[in-house]
């Protein structure tokens, strides 16, 4: 096999209104779509929420990584993957650059499963058939009280999900706790709370305080108290909480996960195969993780990995937005996305490759030009 095509561009997805969580507002998504192509008529596709950047992503793609990969074999995913990081180490290692990589690495993989007639988790060891989801929500807008909030959560319930998230840190320690408490009644006591923060608090002091505000309310994990890169310091957080901390949705690869796990600063990982280097260096964080019975529950892109928690050992779940909320919008350019039944597993598809079809007709009418 040889690859002879290498394409890449960013797409803009508009949301109906504007959406908040602590620290920031979004009226769209965006991603970098990259196709790889071989000579043999095969074609693989991965792709990266930009975060604003996906125009970047998608010239880093074709600038920068194409011309290490024409001619090459796509099969050859570790040899190609160090190639790509290593030849841009003195540019990348993190951010865009890595995106980049994670975009056509996903690409080679889906190729590598396609030409094998395999489906991904099977070809990764096909750990699972079927994967838990939890319902991931709660995010600010001007109009919605508690009485909304409550609302969307039973909503979540009667989709069959026992496992729901809610975003915090926009207001007060006190009225998050009002918020916090409004959805524990609302849920019940037998179903699984989760809080992301996305790294609001800017200190031990300040994250602790408001974290043991929500401790009566039971939740399973807090997620992203502080900043990334703010290791230590999530550390502390970790240490003085009684329910632990999950982080990961921004790290790179394996040695910054190494870094979380070492230092104690989060007992859950959240790898993004759209953010960490794509399916080659995920399977290394997970099985990294799973010699110490570290869980791993990947951040958002639920469709691709669904079949990545169904290939290892330690999964916990996959995080899965309704499209209807209108937070995240990617579904509107998958040709079949996957969902949850009505007991909050997913299945996974048995399409060769990753089976993360899009919709040509969708790209072209959301192309970010």
């Amino acid at each position: 096999m040889e690859i002879t095509a290498v394409e890449s561009f960013p797409i803009k997805l508009p949301l109906d209104s504007p959406v908040s969580f602590s620290n920031r507002t979004l009226t769209f998504r965006d991603h970098a779509i990259t196709y790889v192509r071989t000579a043999d008529g095969l074609e693989g596709v991965g792709y990266s929420l930009g975060y604003e950047g996906a125009p970047l992503i998608a010239e880093a793609v074709e600038s920068v990584l194409k011309p290490l990969l024409l001619g090459e074999d796509p099969r050859d995913t570790e040899r190609l993957w160090h190639e790509m990081y290593d030849g841009t180490v003195q540019i990348g290692r993190n951010g865009v650059v890595l995106r980049a990589i994670s975009t056509v690495d996903i690409a080679l993989w889906d190729l590598k499963g396609k030409a094998a007639g395999e489906p991904l988790h099977k070809l990764l060891g096909g750990y699972a058939e079927r994967v838990p989801s939890y319902a991931s929500g709660g995010y600010y807008r001007d109009e919605k009280g508690h009485e909304a909030l409550r609302g969307e959560m039973r909503r979540y319930l009667e989709e069959g999900h026992d496992a729901v998230k809610m975003k915090i840190g926009r207001l007060s320690a006190a009225e998050e706790a009002d918020r916090v408490a409004a959805v524990r009644d609302e849920i019940g006591d037998g179903r699984t709370l989760l809080l992301d923060a996305n790294g609001v608090w800017s200190s031990t002091t300040e994250a602790v305080r408001n974290c043991r505000a929500f401790e009566p309310y039971d939740p399973y994990f807090i997620e992203e108290p502080v900043m990334i890169d703010r290791v230590e310091t999530m550390a502390e957080v970790n240490d003085a909480l009684d329910y632990p901390v999950a982080t990961g949705e921004l790290e790179g690869t394996r040695h910054d996960f190494a870094r979380l796990a070492d230092t104690g600063a989060a007992t859950i990982l959240q790898p993004d195969v759209t953010v960490c280097g794509g399916i080659t260096e995920w399977l290394k964080i997970a099985n990294h993780a799973s010699t110490y019975d570290i869980p791993i529950a990947p951040h958002y892109n639920w469709n691709i990995h669904a079949s990545l928690l169904g290939a290892i050992e330690n999964g916990l779940w996959v995080e899965y937005f309704y499209r209807d909320m209108d937070v995240k919008a990617f579904d509107d350019v998958v040709a079949e996305p996957v969902r949850p039944g009505d007991d909050g597993t997913i299945e996974l598809p048995d399409r060769p490759g990753h089976g993360v079809s899009l919709d040509t007709d969708a790209l072209a009418e959301f192309e970010w030009t």
